[in-house]
């Protein structure tokens, strides 16, 4: 496994895939990776030649100091996990090499931005869109691989990719969940004992609400119901709970069998946030 630290590093082996003409998988990372990561680094080793995995956590679309000063760093830990998995290249920037200026540069990525994580998180989806830019071309890969828990950020990068005619294919993997039904995230370590048990509310409302909109409950009850459940968590604070178009973000005030659909949600566990998603209607 080859370690490389900025795109002067990778150019080479870069033109040598050109020449030999392999494919390129890119799996994008803030590190402190688990099985929902190696998932994808899985996905991407059965589909391209060459397999890159960056880690770079991105201080761009953190709105929240804190939370970037906190989030976890494992790179010991996560470089083990990646050589395990017969990964080709890691590529390990610093900050001032994926910004060596202040980006002036700002993305607006319309509706997508003024719903559920764009409206709770200003700015934050234009830190992805910048980084996952320069990313796509420093190691110009010909597949990208992401995962389906940030359900909104696949999202925005299909949009960026189609409006700029980037040519590079995406591929979304199913969310990687604990044996519970919690959803894998890096975010997960930082909960303590009892944060990480009432945690199981989200994972537990999306799959009650999922049933009892199949049985015919109008969303408007659902939805005030999992408000209820929420409010019996001392330790949980419900941020959104929507039912939204997975492609679109548009949110649906009334359930329709015949209309793809997902239910959105988000909570902080004491200082934690964590996001998941449920498809109802694929």
């Amino acid at each position: 496994m080859h370690i490389v630290y900025a795109g002067a590093d990778w150019q080479k082996y870069w033109l040598n895939s050109l020449k030999s003409d392999k494919t390129i998988g890119l799996v994008p990372t803030m590190g402190a990776l688990h099985e929902g990561h190696l998932d994808l680094v899985r996905k991407a080793k059965s589909e391209t030649d060459i397999v890159v995995v960056s880690i770079f956590v991105n201080p761009t679309q953190f709105n929240n100091q804190e939370d970037y000063d906190n989030y976890p760093t494992t790179i010991n830990e996560d470089l083990d996990k990646l050589r395990k998995e017969n990964v080709d290249f890691v590529f390990l920037p610093k900050t001032e090499t994926i910004y060596p200026e202040k980006p002036e540069l700002s993305i607006n990525f319309g509706e997508l931005e003024t719903v559920l994580e764009g409206a709770y998180r200003p700015g934050h989806f234009n830190g992805v869109g910048i980084v996952v830019s320069k990313l796509f071309n420093i190691i110009k890969p010909n597949q990208a691989f992401f995962g389906q828990k940030d359900l909104q950020q696949t999202a925005i990068i299909k949009r960026l990719v189609n409006d700029l005619s980037i040519n590079i294919k995406l591929e979304i993997v199913p969310t990687r969940r604990e044996v519970d039904g919690l959803a894998m995230s890096s975010r997960n370590v930082r909960l303590n004992l009892e944060e990480r048990n009432q945690a199981l509310i989200l994972f537990n409302s999306l799959t009650k609400a999922k049933k009892e909109l199949l049985e015919g409950m109008p969303w408007f009850e659902v939805q005030n119901q999992i408000k209820r459940d929420f409010e019996e968590m001392p330790l949980a604070r419900l941020e959104y709970f929507e039912l939204i178009h997975p492609e679109r973000f548009a949110t649906y005030k009334d359930f329709d069998a015949s209309q793809k659909s997902s239910i959105c949600v988000a909570a902080y566990l004491g200082k934690i946030r964590l996001i998941d998603n449920l498809p109802i209607i694929p």
